[in-house]
Parts: structure tokens; C-alpha cells; sequence
């Protein structure tokens, strides 16, 4: 699989957090088959990139589901390379500090998000 490429796009977080606490399941998962993935939040989703709010979600999410979504990030980004991205667009109405942000997430426009998405195919959840 390593010659496949994707992009998960997040654009919830709050209102379903089990949502975004699957999609980084999968994509934990596709990884680990040596999938190429990167991670752009976009939204409500943006959030995901405010230091501690990851893990303040976990307790939001349905018992015995979906590993936490923090847990999962952390994995992606630190054992597998995984880039995060966030939303320029959603920095400041998120209330995000673009030189704090969580899992190393780095700001990129939408227009990077377009770029990518003609190299890989674009998962949204």
C-alpha cells in the first residue's frame, strides 16, 4: 500500500467526538500498512489543535469505542510522521495561537489543502 496517498480531512471535534476519534482509528490503521497520509483540520475540527482540548475530548467519547482521539494523534504524528495541518482560515476564529499548537500541527491556506488533494485522494469526516 505504500504507494497510496491520502488526506484525511477533520471537520468536527465538539458535537461528535467519536467522529474524528474513527476517522484517526482508520487512519492509524492505513499507516500501519504504509499508507502516505497527512491530516488537515478544517472547522470545528481546528480545535483539535489547541494544546489540551484533545484530551479533554476523550472523556466526551463513547465508552468502550474508539481509542481517544489525543492517544491516536499522538501516535500518528510521533510513531508514524504524520504532518498535521490546520486551516489558516480557522486559526482565529478557533481561538488557536498559530506558535502553539498541538502535535505539531503547522497552518497551511486552503490552497495547500487543493494541492495535496491533486496528489491524493481526500477522506472527509
Amino acid at each position: 500500500m505504500a504507494d497510496k496517498k491520502f488526506v484525511f480531512i477533520l471537520t468536527t471535534s465538539e458535537s461528535r467526538p467519536d467522529l474524528p476519534a474513527g476517522a484517526l482509528q482508520l487512519a492509524t490503521n492505513m499507516k500501519a500498512n504504509d499508507a502516505v497520509l497527512d491530516i488537515f483540520l478544517m472547522d470545528e475540527a481546528a480545535l483539535l489543535a489547541k494544546p489540551g482540548y484533545a484530551e479533554a475530548l476523550a472523556a466526551r467519547q463513547k465508552p468502550g469505542g474508539f481509542s481517544p482521539v489525543h492517544t491516536l494523534l499522538k501516535t500518528l504524528v510521533e510513531d508514524f510522521g504524520v504532518q498535521v495541518y490546520v486551516c489558516a482560515s480557522c486559526v482565529k476564529p478557533s481561538g488557536l495561537d498559530p506558535a502553539n499548537l498541538a502535535f505539531g500541527a503547522v497552518v497551511k491556506p486552503g490552497s495547500y489543502l487543493g494541492e495535496l488533494l491533486l496528489d491524493r485522494e481526500g477522506l472527509t469526516f
